[in-house]
């Protein structure tokens, strides 16, 4: 049994007022901020939890009406909470010149096939195919101030355009492999015709890439008026359209590049040990080619902070990114183990410049970890997308408010500098929701004992909904 919730988190009443117009009417309003307080305290974030652990809600029936047919719009709520969150960061933000668009895509999986859109997606951290979601994310970084900016959700091909059905439809008598590249040849004989259905045409148009929606999201952070300048992400997210659309917006980026792409070799010169260029063959080389070649005194100790790389800097032509500064960089001074190799638009840039640049990064990453772990990013349980997107909605939302707690509410003293990291965790802030509401929870039931109820009449009220619902 868990305790039960008397009023909304601390947190949430202080700051879903700036929301309240994005609601018919108060219900409505009371169930989002029912359902930010569950979803900031409770462990259990399922729709029926929630209900049973706030006092004052309504039951899981009517919450879950809340997600699918209530009349409230995501994309007016998301445009609502970064221009609060725009309004409420002023002193704590860095310029636009010091500030980032971070693009990334998360897994939210699950077990069973019953979820809309749900499909088996490549997780490359174990290299699996679990039955999941994949969601594409921007995030925005200036200093301290970090939050989540928007979302696009990526459909596979064969999920969107129901490929297997079809290859069924007309070609009843072949076998639809399992492995890679064998469904990729069958593509290949196959998806001409398929083509010709007017169905399977209008699904083949609705299908778009990581790299589609991630220049949707580049542009609808420019439409909301961010101020940023770099756009960082990781080598999948490394594509000629991107680049394009960030030259379009005069934006610089600062990326990995992947291993095994490929340089323009007269584009540069590589010299040996003793200052002769090296001869390189070919029109390209690929990057872990490159590698073997370079001399140990070609590279620079770079040191941030308390860390130090050992880093090799050229700028060269890239094919479909045109020229660029290539960073590869080591963590010994052996130049052994693993290294990284990141590349950006801005040639004038040191090693250490670009370095440091790329690794602000890191804050999406620990807003995966934070909004699933606390936040339950990926424990719904809804099965329509409509209702799905707005329970990621609200987690952006219940974030983004826990975030504002993280800043510190001054500058550094002696120092007259905007610090530049929170001073909590979203982890910390969500314990402190949980202790102030017990607080509230044995006030209220201090005050009823006060006024003559027994122990076992405010026991009973207090815990009425959990005992009528847990199945005895």
């Amino acid at each position: 049994m868990q305790l039960p919730i008397v009023k909304p988190a601390p947190i949430v009443t202080t700051h879903t007022e700036a929301f309240r117009d994005l609601f018919e009417n108060q219900c409505q309003f009371r169930h989002f901020q029912n359902y930010l307080t569950g979803l900031m305290v409770l462990p259990n974030k399922s729709l029926a939890n929630i209900s049973r652990c706030i006092l004052e809600s309504a039951d899981k029936t009517n919450l879950s009406r809340f997600f699918s047919q209530a009349p409230w719009s995501k994309e007016e709520l998301t445009e609502q909470r970064i221009k609060y969150l725009l309004t409420q960061t002023v002193s704590h933000r860095l310029s636009a010149q010091e500030s980032y668009l971070l693009l990334d895509d998360t897994l939210c999986e699950h077990v069973g096939s019953l979820f809309e859109y749900v499909d088996r997606h490549y997780n490359h951290s174990n290299h699996s195919y679990p039955l999941s979601h994949n969601l594409v994310t921007s995030h925005y970084l200036s200093g301290a101030v970090r939050f989540p900016v928007d979302l696009q959700i990526y459909r596979r091909y064969e999920e969107i355009t129901r490929w297997s059905e079809f290859v069924k439809k007309y070609f009843p008598d072949l076998e639809i492999p399992k492995q890679k590249k064998e469904r990729q040849k069958l593509h290949k004989l196959v998806d001409q015709t398929l083509l010709k259905d007017p169905e399977f045409q209008d699904l083949h148009n609705q299908f778009q890439t990581k790299i589609a929606l991630a220049v949707k999201l580049i542009e609808q952070a420019k439409n909301r008026n961010l101020p940023f300048t770099t756009v960082l992400m990781d080598s999948w997210y490394l594509a000629p359209d991107i680049v394009a659309t960030l030259k379009e917006h005069q934006l610089d980026w600062v990326s990995l590049l992947k291993k095994n792409r490929k340089l323009e070799v007269n584009s540069f010169v590589l010299r040996d040990e003793g200052g002769q260029p090296i001869t390189l063959t070919g029109p390209h080389i690929k990057v872990e080619e490159l590698v073997p070649l370079i001399p140990s005194n070609a590279y620079r100790k770079v040191k941030l902070e308390d860390k130090s790389y050992w880093c090799f800097t050229r700028s060269l032509r890239v094919p479909g990114l045109g020229k660029v500064r290539l960073v590869i960089s080591f963590e010994n001074p052996e130049l052994t183990g693993t290294y990284a190799v990141l590349v950006t638009n801005r040639t004038d840039w040191s090693a250490k410049k670009i370095l440091a640049t790329y690794l602000q990064r890191w804050p999406i990453e620990t807003f995966y970890q934070d909004s699933k772990g606390h936040l339950g990013l990926d424990k719904y349980r809804m099965r329509s997308t409509e209702a799905i997107q707005k329970h990621w909605c609200l987690v952006f939302v219940a974030y983004s408010l826990l975030h504002l707690a993280c800043l510190p509410s001054s500058l550094i003293p002696g120092r007259g500098k905007i610090p530049s990291r929170p001073i909590k965790t979203i982890g910390e802030v969500c314990r402190q929701q949980g202790q102030k509401l017990i607080e509230d929870l044995i006030l209220l039931a201090h005050d009823q004992l006060q006024q003559g109820q027994s122990a076992a009449e405010v026991f009973s009220r207090l815990f009425a909904k959990q005992r009528k619902e847990v199945p005895g």
